[in-house]
């Protein structure tokens, strides 16, 4: 094969004897070169078809799908975040010398695995006059940005030729546990973003659960007691407690439009699940008489059971604008098969009704058809793990839609006995059986046991992170380091790609740089490994980062003399930065005059505190749940400490006035199952935006490295 490697500036293609040549992007996409390249800063505007400018994609996950024109102007803001191009957006019906004319077209290539038209096609075009995107939909146009701008790498050259793409399956991405861990409204955004530059168009969120419920030792009362989390707060009496945890940990409905409507602008959907009749402790807390001997699941044949289901779901239902939506249906009693039939299938015809028959209903694949279950075919399944069905044979050839989101990619936040917490690139590259990962893989012990290719029944696939072990277990961006390095590599197996292990390693980081929309690395632009310093050498308000990168901070209500920042009364140190993320080092001398607890460094990630609340101990709390050293910093005198992030740990060193240094480690205390504990490694992020707000005492030669 030939190979043209992706250098800084151009553009890379791999040509395969034999075989038509494709953009060395993630997902691959097919295209063959005519020689040469354009340079993409000669453009001058993007036109959008004037005839399609207010089309939409009637056949996408969403009922809010943007339009062409919508698409074209996100499209625009990347050009310029990305490549920094600043190109002009305008409409029209014909192309121009030195634009990109954005419009619609029926191909006949735009087709899936299962050989059925797709909307996600699209045919890209580069020549001397500029480029040319035709979308089998506003969707299909989209995808075909993500390509431009991958293909321009970190340059603005992109290779003349043409090729038309089209997905494999219809659903791409992830799936992530925020029953039992909170994310921010924005990290969901965030995520978005990520997942879309890699062309996924799926973002399931699954907004209740609660941890294990171990029947076997837990009291009734503690098992009442125990955390679970239903993620909805609506003001609406007919859920009145339903939620027990407030607007700092849950999603209003305010909030969940602004998500769903900015991940839609991207192409992906966020598909909510309500979990239930298992993994619902959250509902049995609320109404206690609704609950089995094993109170995290709900007694179907109760009578109040399925219209209090009907309740929440007529309540929440007008919330969510995706076509499909996940009422759980994981993990229930095997003696109870009949009735957890009656609740899917009464669910069903429930939510199909409410909502005009404009929503379907998936669950996950739990009891089969040979065991008794008689789900409606018009109800999806997800499968999860071969232990509990065999999907080609209980489900598809039952006549079944199934969507794959098997244990094989299966991840836990923070710790466990079973599964990863990151997603392993060697198994997207080399599978189970020795070939790349692909969507119809659902059993990686039973070849035979997965359906051909182009079975129509395979929906397509969806990676899975749970938080078993609940909020405290990671923090928010560790859910965000589970994928950050693999998740584009499986995107490329989700769309059909054939970028290699070698291959994706080489590009990787140049697309990462790339990415548009989010900054989950917390990246802090630096003209050198420091980033931050400030050493207080002026008593203005205005406080001199002599780092070079012009980071001033301004001193609200200090006073600065002797090279030192004097704390009290409330008085703080703003900065123009937020958090740094993965790695880093944060060094500054501290001299507490007080034992009352105080902020050192607060941010929109993380805080660190020198004691938190009844306890004098250094601590940093991130997503709500605080990591405590068996440390407290000393009274009356100086001690130069540094924090430090390297990778998925962080350490705290100090050194007392003659003493010598020491370095801790900030860690998760797991509870497993209620039977033991365990300690795992937390990622936290350096927090930044204030430093010293209620805290009392001195502090001096504030210095923040990118380097760990």
């Amino acid at each position: 094969m030939q190979l043209r490697s992706l250098l800084l500036g151009t553009a890379s293609a791999l040509t395969w004897v034999g075989a038509s040549a494709r953009l060395l992007t993630v997902p691959t996409t097919p295209f063959t070169e005519t020689g040469g390249t354009y340079d993409l800063s000669q453009l001058t505007n993007i036109v959008v078809d004037s005839r399609y400018a207010d089309k939409v994609d009637h056949d996408s996950q969403t009922w809010i799908p943007p339009t062409l024109q919508q698409f074209a102007e996100t499209f625009q803001e990347d050009l310029k975040s990305a490549l920094g191009l600043d190109v002009q957006l305008t409409k029209g019906t014909q192309r121009k010398p030195n634009t990109i004319f954005v419009t619609l077209g029926n191909n006949t290539d735009f087709k899936d695995a299962a050989g059925r038209f797709t909307s996600e096609g699209y045919n890209l075009k580069v020549d001397n006059r500029g480029l040319v995107v035709t979308g089998a939909s506003p969707l299909g146009a989209w995808w075909a940005t993500r390509s431009i701008i991958q293909a321009a790498g970190s340059g603005t050259t992109i290779a003349k030729g043409s090729g038309t793409d089209a997905p494999g399956w219809g659903t791409r991405g992830a799936f992530l546990d925020a029953g039992r861990h909170y994310y921010p409204p924005d990290f969901l955004v965030e995520m978005c973003s990520y997942l879309s530059f890699f062309k996924q168009n799926t973002f399931h969120v699954h907004l209740s659960d609660n941890l294990y419920n171990n029947v076997e030792l837990y009291s009734r009362e503690r098992s009442l007691s125990l955390a679970a989390a239903f993620r909805l707060l609506s003001d609406d009496p007919a859920v009145e407690g339903l939620n027990r945890h407030g607007a700092n940990e849950s999603y209003t409905r305010e909030q969940f439009e602004h998500v769903q409507t900015q991940c839609a602008r991207r192409g992906v959907t966020i598909i909510p699940e309500i979990e239930a009749p298992g993994h619902a402790l959250v509902i049995v807390q609320w109404k206690p008489e609704l609950g089995l001997e094993d109170l995290s699941m709900l007694n179907i044949s109760h009578p109040d059971t399925i219209p209090t289901m009907k309740t929440i779901w007529k309540t929440f239902l007008p919330w969510f604008h995706s076509k499909v939506v996940h009422i759980g249906a994981d993990e229930y009693d095997s003696s109870l098969i009949s009735d957890y039939t009656r609740f899917v299938n009464e669910m069903n015809t429930f939510i199909r009704a409410e909502s005009n028959d404009r929503k379907s209903v998936r669950i996950w694949g739990t009891f089969t058809p040979e065991e008794g279950a008689n789900v409606s075919k018009s109800v999806s399944y997800q499968h999860w793990d071969v232990s509990a069905d065999k999907p080609y044979y209980d489900y598809i050839e039952n006549g079944y839609n199934v969507l794959n989101s098997d244990d094989y990619m299966y991840l836990v936040g923070g710790w466990s006995n079973s599964f990863e917490q990151t997603l392993s690139k060697s198994k997207i590259f080399n599978g189970p059986y020795g070939k790349p990962y692909s969507p119809i893989i659902f059993d990686t012990k039973n070849k035979g046991d997965n359906p051909p290719r182009n079975n129509p029944r395979v929906l397509g696939e969806v990676a899975a992170l749970w938080n078993d072990y609940g909020q405290n277990s990671s923090t928010v961006l560790q859910a965000y380091y589970s994928w950050r390095n693999a998740l584009p590599a499986l995107a490329d197996k989700q769309w059909g790609g054939n970028i290699t292990e070698k291959e994706y390693n080489s590009v990787f980081d140049t697309l990462h740089a790339l990415v548009p929309g989010q900054n989950l690395d917390r990246s802090i632009p630096s003209k050198s490994d420091t980033i931050l310093k400030y050493t207080f050498d002026d008593t203005s308000n205005t406080v001199v980062d002599h780092s070079g990168n012009g980071y001033h901070g301004t001193v609200h209500g200090c006073k600065i003399s002797d090279s030192t920042l004097h704390l009290a009364d409330g008085c703080y140190l703003e900065t123009p930065l937020g958090s740094k993320g993965r790695d880093y080092t944060l060094s500054f001398r501290v001299k507490p005059t007080s034992s009352t607890p105080g902020t050192l460094f607060a941010g929109p990630d993380s805080t660190f505190v020198n004691g938190n609340g009844t306890i004098t101990n250094a601590t940093l709390i991130s997503g709500g749940s605080p990591y405590s050293l068996n440390y407290t910093l000393p009274l009356q005198q100086w001690t130069d400490v540094s924090l430090v992030g390297n990778g998925n740990k962080t350490t705290l060193t100090v050194s007392e006035e003659g003493k010598k240094a020491r370095t801790m480690e900030f860690l998760a205390k797991i509870g497993v199952n209620g039977e033991y504990f365990v300690w795992a490694p937390v990622g936290v992020e350096a927090p930044l935006a204030r430093i010293g707000e209620g805290f009392t005492g001195l502090m001096q030669n504030i210095v923040l490295k990118g380097t760990a």
